[in-house]
């Protein structure tokens, strides 16, 4: 039996389905793009008027109305480095307004429907260069009467030099981040130094040169007189070892800046990169354009905010690099927060070989800025028996902290004087875990 429809819906299924339209291009959309850019070049991207007409052509060339195809057609355009993602992704869901924003409006007109669970959620600061780019970093400026004069208060000059190298590299604004970068580069660094086979001559220290002592006699007509010599002084060698996974993103700029600072001093430095795999980038820290190292960096280092695989990048090393870079009391510089992901390396073995194979093992983490910091977590309880200096690495100031240690005297048996205060916080922690609950002693 045939169904029967009214005579209004019949049509419904007879005529053939077409497509919605796409959405039409605003008449202001390439103004907005064009802003958008200058909003991202204000808050530190190395973006021009090439990038704003490759995001316009970009733009004909996708669906205006989806959201995620618009995000990459400007992401592909504007993003040249990975630690450039970060502000991108802030300034993008601002400039063009997230559309959760009606729902919580929605939410804030209808509390009763809110879930509790939503209000617990705390949402990620925005970066302080975000803020500047918009005008919302530290509000809007008073304005100045025009009977009122302006005095300048050179007293705060040294004050704000003061505040610069204790301010967290995260926490700086573009600004300050230019400053630090310049402070970086400007910094000296002292290399450590060891003892070499070669002896050098001496006034009056050091031992009888018998050698030189002899040499005299054939001119002084056979009189014997003291001559001294003491044991020449060469740089150790420096490998860097640095972590750039996802936790570390945001220090990984000034981090690479200061790889790249060390390696413009005299001496040898060899500077590794990992985060899911080890890459070797001494060749591209020689380059003198620290800007121009960066860039060749980001073009080769593929695991860039990824994950963390600190056993398997440290196996790596052991077995291809170790024994290329770690002679003459090479000093390693290992710089990653110990939050390891790689379950299926033994961590502690790499250390441990590590530790051996090197003069010295410094680790520099940037958790370390916490004054509640306690090495609770594995793969720190794992690393840190192995090294013999624990330094944190967030600021000019513990840069500063670090060229201390470095110009310290490096012989056999030296440790820091604060990893005393680890091993033994350390210890404790193992105690308290060890303990079953319930039992106090």
């Amino acid at each position: 039996m045939t169904p029967s429809y009214p005579d209004n819906v019949t049509h419904l299924f007879t005529r053939p389905f077409k497509p919605l339209p796409r959405p039409k291009r605003g008449e202001k959309l390439d103004q907005n793009i064009a802003h958008f850019v200058r909003v991202l070049r204000c808050a530190g991207l190395r973006v021009g008027p090439a990038a704003t007409l490759d995001c316009v052509e970009a733009s004909k060339a996708i669906d205006i109305g989806n959201r995620v195809e618009f995000y990459h057609a400007l992401a592909s355009c504007l993003v040249k480095n990975a630690e450039d993602r970060h502000i991108f992704d802030q300034a993008f869901h601002i400039f063009w307004r997230n559309p959760r924003l009606m729902e919580k409006m929605r939410d804030l007109l209808l509390p009763s429907l809110t879930r509790e669970t939503d209000t617990d959620v705390d949402e990620e600061p925005t970066s302080r260069r975000v803020d500047e780019a918009f005008g919302t970093a530290d509000g809007p400026a008073p304005e100045q009467e025009e009977s009122e004069s302006l005095e300048i208060d050179m007293s705060m000059t040294s004050s704000a030099a003061e505040l610069l190298q204790t301010t967290d590299f995260q926490m700086m604004s573009t600004a300050e981040i230019v400053e630090a970068e310049r402070a970086i580069d400007a910094i000296a660094l002292t290399f450590p130094t060891r003892p070499s086979r070669r002896c050098t001559p001496s006034q009056s220290q050091g031992q009888l040169s018998f050698r030189r002592i002899l040499r005299q006699m054939v001119r002084q007509g056979g009189m014997p007189l003291p001559a001294y010599e003491q044991r020449a002084q060469r740089k150790r060698p420096i490998v860097v070892i640095c972590d750039i996974s996802g936790s570390m993103e945001r220090y990984s700029r000034m981090l690479l800046r200061f790889t790249h600072a060390l390696t413009r001093q005299r001496g040898t430095v060899y500077s590794f990169l990992f985060g899911t795999r080890l890459t070797n980038v001494t060749r591209q820290m020689k380059d003198r354009d620290p800007d121009a190292a960066l860039r060749a960096i980001s073009i080769g280092v593929e695991d860039w905010s990824g994950g963390t695989r600190i056993s398997s990048a440290l196996q790596n090393f052991n077995r291809e690099w170790s024994r290329r870079v770690l002679g003459q009391g090479a000093v390693v510089l290992l710089i990653t927060d110990g939050l390891d992901r790689d379950d299926d390396g033994d961590l502690g073995f790499e250390m441990c070989r590590l530790r051996k194979s090197s003069g010295k093992l410094i680790w520099l983490n940037p958790l370390l800025r916490y004054d509640g910091f306690e090495p609770r977590s594995g793969g720190v309880q794992t690393m840190l028996p192995h090294v013999d200096a624990f330094l944190p690495i967030h600021s000019l100031a513990s840069i500063g902290q670090l060229s201390t240690v470095l110009n310290a005297d490096m012989q056999r048996g030296w440790h820091d004087k604060s990893l005393a205060g680890w091993m033994s916080r350390l210890h404790d922690i193992q105690h308290e875990a060890e303990q079953p609950q319930g039992v106090f002693i």
